[in-house]
């Protein structure tokens, strides 16, 4: 999406979403003369004698490094074409002077951190287009058939928030556990992106790729061989959620961009220093989604990374979901590790409606969709710019062919209308409601549909794109149920057509006009 390790969850105890937590970019090169340049590492976090070597395309990096005498520790062939070694002095002269090699990067730590409070409530912000939260979370996708690969520090996939969803995938740490969670943070993360309370997709399939140990902490080189995995063994339509970090590195940054072209879309932390996220890596890469936090109110955590690097902002601030400890265990932490799943949840929603989506159209779909100018002090150079989970168009069906079309013109911002003609409508089967709004251009107005759930009305689907143009399919059972066509912005005339469930017996009801309260509710109830 943009420009140019640790997970990232705030600030103290894991390590993970802080991502980087004093550095700015070091891309120093060193330059052998006639070789390849040597890249040195964040001030603080270089891993002495140890190397991320890049070759290009077409070199074969086990013979490269075999002719140096060297022993990889990591062998890359999709995130990068390359290894990790540790590189004696001689061996780091004569590799940047061998053929096909690239550049040379200084391996660096990779580290995760997080903090305790609150309650949850990210689920609660991301479906609504305004505050107050109204203690609901409203999905039709699920994420049902999207691959969501947390590369993190593993999964306990047989907590019960994963109903077996949850699988291992690949470890980088060499410590006997496999791709099991024994720090909490890849748990928490992988919670959000799809736990069945706790989640954003809660049918979307989780694989763990282990790359940060039981504390939290791991190396680039480590990180880019769980990439390179991933990059590898993927199963389309998928995502990753990276929410870690680190100093500048161009070899993560490099293998975020080949995730990315390989087509895995790749959503990162921004990190959690407070400071321009075009400093970090793998926030700074190029096509990753960076993900900025936000508080229950819409501030800017105060920790976030901010910048034009940043693609969006998500809650990360006290967020509940599973933890490592035991299969009904939960946390509550804060960090940008903890807004970036939001996100990835979010992409798992639209790709179970697009399969077929590009990682550069996913980016650019999750940003249309997104929510403008709500977040309070953004800082310098970002997008203020909302998660929103709601994709008008991911559930549009093409217009009913046939149905019954009714007109109405809105005022402006906030104005709405009822349908049908101003009052409710009794179904008597199950099946397929349809709706479709036909607005003028320039406006931005949406579509919702209601039922009554035998106490009060509530929303059990929405279509609020930034067009004019909006379409709902719903599946549902017999009850009492009106659309609601509302402008976000914008004024004019609009037609909108519904068509109620085959089989129907149509029922004319003659209530009184709706009325809607202060909350945004219809002010009646059925008979």
């Amino acid at each position: 999406m943009k420009r140019t390790l640790s997970p990232l969850a705030a600030v103290a105890m894991l390590g993970l979403a802080a991502a980087c937590s004093d550095s700015s970019p070091t891309d120093t090169a060193a330059r052998a003369p006639g070789g390849a340049p040597l890249l040195s590492a964040a001030p603080g976090r270089g891993i002495e004698g140890q190397y991320i070597v890049v070759l290009n395309d077409g070199a074969n990096p086990r013979s490269v490094a075999a002719i140096a005498g060297v022993t990889p520790h990591h062998v890359y062939t999709a995130a990068l074409n390359g290894f990790s070694a540790t590189l004696n002095a001689g061996q780091l002269n004569a590799l940047q002077r061998q053929e096909g090699v690239s550049y040379i990067e200084e391996d660096q730590v990779a580290r995760a951190s997080a903090t305790q409070s609150g309650a949850t409530w990210g689920l609660d912000r991301v479906d609504q287009r305004d505050l107050p939260l109204n203690s609901t979370y409203n999905y039709t996708p699920t994420g049902a058939g999207v691959n969501a690969y947390i590369v993190d520090t593993g999964i306990l996939t047989t907590h019960n928030e994963f109903g077996g969803r949850a699988v291992a995938g690949y470890t980088a740490i060499n410590d006997g556990k496999g791709s099991s969670d024994c720090n909490g943070h890849g748990t928490h993360v992988a919670g959000t992106v799809g736990g069945s309370v706790y989640g954003v997709a809660k049918g979307v399939k989780l694989y763990a790729v282990r790359v940060l140990d039981c504390a939290g902490s791991g190396s680039n080189s480590g990180v880019i061989a769980g990439m390179d995995w991933v990059a590898n063994n993927h199963v389309k339509p998928a995502v990753a959620n990276m929410s870690l970090g680190g100093g500048a590195s161009t070899a993560t940054d490099d293998a975020v961009n080949r995730m990315h072209n390989a087509g895995v879309t790749v959503v990162v932390a921004a990190g959690n220093e407070n400071q321009n996220a075009c400093n970090v890596s793998p926030a700074r890469a190029a096509n990753a989604i960076t993900v900025g936090s936000t508080t229950n109110t819409d501030a800017r955590s105060s920790f976030s990374n901010f910048g034009t690097c940043v693609d969006i902002f998500a809650p990360g601030s006290n967020i509940t979901s599973a933890w490592y400890t035991g299969n009904t265990a939960t946390n509550t932490i804060s960090g940008t590790s903890m807004a970036s799943p939001h996100t990835a949840g979010v992409v798992a929603l639209y790709l179970q409606g697009t399969p077929s989506a590009t990682p550069a159209g996913v980016a650019t779909a999750l940003v249309d969709n997104s929510t403008l100018n709500k977040v309070t002090s953004a800082g310098t150079g970002s997008p203020n710019r909302l998660l929103h989970s709601i994709f008008g168009a991911v559930v549009t069906p093409p217009p009913p062919s046939t149905g019954t079309t009714y007109t109405g013109s809105l005022s402006g911002a906030g104005d709405s209308d009822i349908h049908p003609n101003g009052t409710y409508y009794q179904s008597t089967v199950s099946g397929t409601h349809k709706g479709v709004l036909d607005g003028p251009a320039g406006v931005d107005f949406d579509l919702l549909f209601y039922k009554w759930n035998g106490s009060s009305w509530s929303v059990v689907a929405r279509a609020e794109t930034s067009a004019p143009d909006e379409t709902i399919t719903y599946s549902g059972t017999a009850g009492y149920y009106y659309w609601k066509v509302v402008s976000y912005s914008g004024s004019g005339s609009y037609t909108f057509t519904m068509t109620k469930p085959t089989g129907e017996i149509r029922v004319e009801l003659t209530a009184t006009r709706l009325v809607e309260n202060d909350i945004g509710h219809a002010g009646f109830a059925v008979p």
